[in-house]
C-alpha cells in the first residue's frame, strides 16, 4: 500500500528549505505548511525580497562586506580610522562588531576560515587580497578578530606568518570569559585565554 505524501510542490519547497543553515527536515516541513496555510505568510512578498536581494546584494570588491546599488558602507564612511584594519571570518562578522560601538576602523572580511578537511585553502579566502591592503598601507594595525576553535587558530597563525614580513601591527582579539558567566563553566583553553588576555 502506497504512503500519501505531501504535493511534489510542497516536497520541493520542504527541500530547498532544509539547505538553509540550521533548518532540518521537521522544521521545513512546518514552515512549508505554514507559508502554504496561513494568509498572514504571503509567500510571494518573500519570493520577492530574495529575488531583490540577490540582484541588488553583492561583495565589497575592497573589504568583501555586503554592498548595494549605494556602494558600500564601510568603505565610503569617511571618519573610520584607515590604520586599523579588522580581519573576520564572514561579512555577517562585521554587524556584531559595529553594534558593539567601540570599533571604528576598516574591515576586511575572509569568506572563512582555513579547515583542510572541508578542502578550504587559503586560495578559497580572500587572504591575498589582505596582503595587497596592508602593503599598499604602511603603519596598519591588523587586528584577527577569528573564532578560537582550531581553524580559527590555523588561520590566525596562517595570516600572522604572512604578515610578519610586511611593515604592520598584528594583534588579536581578547578570548576569555563572557559577562556574567562563571568560572565553573570555563573550559581550560577559555581560562587559559582570559588570562592571557588579562590586562
Amino acid at each position: 500500500m502506497a504512503s500519501i505524501d505531501f504535493p511534489q510542490a510542497v516536497i520541493e519547497l520542504v527541500s530547498a528549505l532544509k539547505k538553509l543553515p540550521g533548518v532540518g527536515p521537521r522544521s521545513a516541513e512546518r514552515i512549508a505548511v505554514w507559508m502554504i496555510q496561513h494568509k498572514k505568510a504571503n509567500p510571494a512578498i518573500l519570493a520577492e525580497a530574495l529575488e531583490k536581494a540577490e540582484a541588488q546584494v553583492g561583495s565589497c570588491p575592497s573589504c568583501g562586506f555586503f554592498i548595494d546599488d549605494a556602494g558600500c558602507s564601510v568603505c565610503q564612511a569617511s571618519h573610520r580610522d584607515q590604520s586599523l584594519l579588522c580581519v573576520v571570518e564572514q561579512a555577517t562578522d562585521v554587524i556584531p562588531m559595529e553594534r558593539s560601538g567601540v570599533f571604528e576602523g576598516m574591515y576586511h572580511c575572509l569568506g572563512g576560515k582555513l579547515a583542510p578537511l572541508d578542502n578550504i585553502t587559503p586560495d578559497d579566502l580572500r587572504i591575498s587580497s589582505l596582503l595587497q591592503r596592508v602593503q599598499a598601507s604602511p603603519d596598519t594595525e591588523v587586528i584577527l578578530a577569528l573564532s578560537a576553535d582550531v581553524e580559527g587558530e590555523a588561520t590566525a597563525n596562517y595570516i600572522d606568518e604572512l604578515l610578519s614580513p610586511l611593515d604592520c601591527k598584528v594583534t588579536r582579539i581578547a578570548h576569555g570569559l563572557p559577562a556574567g558567566g562563571g568560572l565553573e563553566n570555563a573550559d581550560q583553553l577559555t581560562l587559559m585565554r582570559a588570562l592571557q588576555g588579562r590586562r
